[in-house]
């Protein structure tokens, strides 16, 4: 705990769910003074018991720091809660999930009411904010000057990191990283599904299963090697016509052991697509480009 307030930038924090709560102790426990903020009142009585000033309006909340943070359940939410707000002259940090185009947006309408804007993407559970070495970060994208401003602050709650001008990075990085965590769910559930009914003990399955993932995670460098050099042949050592050929033996397996094949056949599909296109000495990236619409 360190409760020296000198120094230590005030914030006002607009939205107290379990991650906005999370956040107002981690910066309450750096030394922040810390003004909060909820429609449901109750919620912050166990935060003024910790030190944070409570705000019975947003208006109030607003006018105690230049530093806006807005932890809401949505876009519309951030909306509805700012309407009324005067954000002449406040930075606006936006750490409610949203989409890239959903930020852009934001940060145009929060010019227009002569404020600077910063989106950011959580990437990180409420237990892991304000713990150190927990793993946790948070993408932030918007003004950069901003950025550099808070960032002592902002680097608070968990690690900071400032991945473009473009108010729509943050969404588009948050994103992108947790489709692929869904889909690598998908594959954990068809694995697990595969293994259950077997005389397989589960927890010793696990590591295995965890320790084949991290060992194939390097797959995504060669995947960004092949897009930036536009060679996808390059590097391959289990080519598409191989692969293909082995997606036989996975949906029979799946068949064999009365696993519906659903979390595997779509991206099978756009396998076959490529190698039936020509491009049987490649690896999987082609499949990308397949995804364009």
């Amino acid at each position: 705990m360190d409760n020296d307030t000198s120094g230590k930038h005030p914030i006002a924090l607009l939205g107290l769910g379990a991650m906005g709560t999370a956040l107002a102790r981690a910066w309450l426990a750096a030394g922040h003074p810390v003004t909060v903020w909820n429609r449901t009142p109750g919620r912050a009585r166990p935060l003024a018991a910790e030190g944070a000033a409570v705000a019975a309006t947003v208006a109030e909340a607003v006018a105690a720091s230049d530093l806006v943070v807005t932890c809401l359940l949505d876009d519309a939410s951030v909306r509805a809660v700012l309407a009324d707000a005067d954000l002449a002259g406040k930075d606006v940090v936006d750490l409610t999930t949203g989409t890239p185009g959903q930020a852009r947006a934001r940060a145009a309408w929060a010019g227009e009411r002569g404020a600077r804007f910063l989106d950011g993407g959580i990437m990180a559970v409420p237990p892991m904010i304000g713990v150190a070495g927990s793993g946790g970060y948070v993408l932030y994208s918007g003004s950069r000057a901003l950025f550099e401003e808070h960032r002592a602050a902002l680097a608070v709650p968990a690690g900071a990191t400032f991945v473009g001008a473009d108010p729509g990075f943050a969404a588009l990085h948050d994103v992108a990283l947790l489709s692929a965590m869904t889909a690598m769910m998908a594959g954990i559930a068809h694995a697990f599904a595969l293994v259950r009914d077997e005389d397989v003990p589960l927890k010793d399955f696990a590591p295995m299963l965890t320790g084949w993932l991290t060992a194939m995670a390097g797959y995504a460098h060669g995947v960004a090697e092949h897009l930036e050099s536009g060679d996808y042949t390059r590097g391959v050592t289990s080519n598409l016509a191989m692969m293909v050929r082995g997606n036989a033996t996975l949906l029979r397996t799946a068949e064999e052991q009365r696993v519906s094949p659903e979390l595997l056949t779509p991206f099978m599909d756009l396998m076959r697509r490529r190698l039936d296109d020509g491009h049987a000495d490649e690896g999987t990236t082609g499949v990308v480009g397949l995804l364009a619409r």
